[in-house]
């Protein structure tokens, strides 16, 4: 029972055997396959540069850009760089291992010794040639880093430090401390020599009590040995070469953290400290003094000056006053003046106008003389005449009186009977008498009497209207 037991277990055993070295062959086979596949293939990714080495041939390719490569599987070797690398000296926050290097240590030209930490950024070549001359000589990215990059930029680090005092560099020579470490990283290390310099400083002149300004600076020097870059007949630094050029390497980047100088040196640095605050101190208190003396000086200038001031204006006001009473006083008397300019020449005037009307009326009176004097002239003359013709007429008269006295009657009685012809004849009111005796003499004084009676009667009504 046993025995057939087992032969049939072999048998049932068996085929599942085979089953199970055919599937492990299988799987075998296709894990082979897939290593042969991924052997085949190299993919490459950004950031980084890849050197393919071919064994059977030798040959060396590179890829600089992302992409699929074919490759022989298991007889090439791959080996991977940064395109950009960065090395820091004193940053401990870095994951890889030349990130984690300590600041460098640096002796300065007056031997004090100091730390700086300093980060650079190097960029390798995308030129073929150039990588290959690399990777023939590092191997690898490590290698490249640990052997070249480290080393030059410590190297180039410390023998920039001794072209500085440890003064200098942590007294503002920081900056031109970086400016010089690129410019040697980047085109050559300066060719120099040990030389014996005198380093000009400024400073704070001392205070002193007689000092017109405490804030001035003067000048002093110090003799110290000092690397000296050698110049060539340009004046330009002569320079080693660069280890990084024949590789294609840029350093892009350099920067500085904060150096931290020796124990020794940092004392120095604060008793300077120290000395320049009290310094400071000392001087802010002259000028305190100085500020509140000048103050006092200015209010007491400032006093004097407002007194001047109102003794001036004073003095103006005075003089202004009596300016003004004597222009009052002034005008008082041109006004005096001119009033009696004014009356002097109106008197003139009148005696101008009296003197012109005398004058006008003595040509008046000379004029009415003279009148006078032709019209008695012509009076004269013509009453002469007169007489003349009168003498004449009653020398007629004289020599012919009948006749003028009958045709003078005549022309009075046509003259009166032509007036009296409207007259009545009433009986007379009064009564003429004639001469001796009371008669009449002629019929011509009867007449004349009547006429004047008449008369008389006109000038009575006409007295009565006028009464009236």
């Amino acid at each position: 029972m046993c025995v057939m037991d087992a032969k049939r277990t072999d048998t049932e055993i068996a085929p599942s055997f085979r089953m199970s070295v055919k599937t492990i062959v299988g799987g075998g086979l296709l894990l082979a396959a897939l290593g042969v596949g991924s052997q085949s293939v190299l993919m490459t990714d950004a950031g980084y540069t890849y050197v393919h080495q071919n064994n059977i041939t030798g040959k060396l390719d590179v890829f600089t850009e992302p992409g699929l490569h074919f490759r022989v599987p298991f007889l090439s070797r791959i080996t991977k760089y940064d395109q950009v690398i960065t090395v820091s000296y004193g940053n401990t926050t870095g994951e890889d291992f030349y990130q984690r290097l300590p600041p460098i240590q640096v002796r300065f030209a007056d031997t004090y010794v100091g730390e700086i930490p300093v980060t650079f950024r190097f960029k390798l070549s995308l030129n073929p040639d150039a990588v290959k001359k690399m990777h023939r000589e590092f191997r690898n990215n490590g290698n490249l880093i640990d052997a070249l990059l480290v080393k030059n930029a410590r190297n180039v680090t410390v023998i920039t430090a001794t072209q500085y005092t440890g003064e200098e560099f942590f007294q503002g020579g920081l900056n031109q401390f970086k400016a010089k470490l690129g410019d040697q990283l980047r085109d050559g290390i300066y060719m120099t020599e040990r030389r014996k310099v005198e380093v000009e400083q400024l400073e704070l002149a001392p205070v002193g009590v007689d000092q017109a300004n405490s804030k001035q600076l003067q000048r002093s020097s110090q003799a110290v040995w000092k690397t000296v870059p050698v110049l060539d007949r340009n004046d330009q630094p002569i320079r080693q070469e660069n280890p990084l050029s024949q590789y294609g390497i840029e350093v892009t980047q350099v920067t500085i953290g904060d150096p931290k100088p020796e124990e020794q040196l940092n004392r120095l640095l604060a008793d300077k400290k120290r000395l320049v605050a009290d310094r400071i101190r000392a001087i802010q208190e002259q000028e305190t003094s100085k500020a509140q003396a000048e103050t006092e000086q200015l209010r007491k200038e400032i006093q004097r000056t407002k007194e001047v001031q109102d003794a001036q204006r004073a003095k103006e006001l005075a003089i202004i006053a009596q300016q003004k009473e004597v222009e009052v006083a002034k005008q008082i008397a041109e006004r005096e003046v001119v009033e009696v300019e004014k009356t002097k020449r109106i008197s003139e005037v009148e005696k101008e106008k009296e003197l012109a009307v005398a004058e006008a009326n003595l040509a008046i009176q000379q004029a009415n003389a003279l009148a006078a004097e032709y019209e008695a002239k012509a009076i004269l003359a013509k009453g002469r005449a007169e007489a003349e013709v009168l003498q004449a007429k009653y020398s007629v008269f004289g020599n012919n009186s009948d006749v003028y006295l009958a045709e003078l009657n005549r022309d009075i009685s046509v003259s009166l009977y032509s007036n009296l012809k409207e007259y009545q004849v009433t009986m007379p009111k009064n009564y003429f008498g004639g001469g001796d005796g009371g008669k009449l003499t002629t019929n011509l004084d009867v007449i004349t009497g009547f006429g004047a009676l008449g008369i008389l009667e006109q000038a009575e009504k006409i007295i009565d209207g006028h009464s009236n």
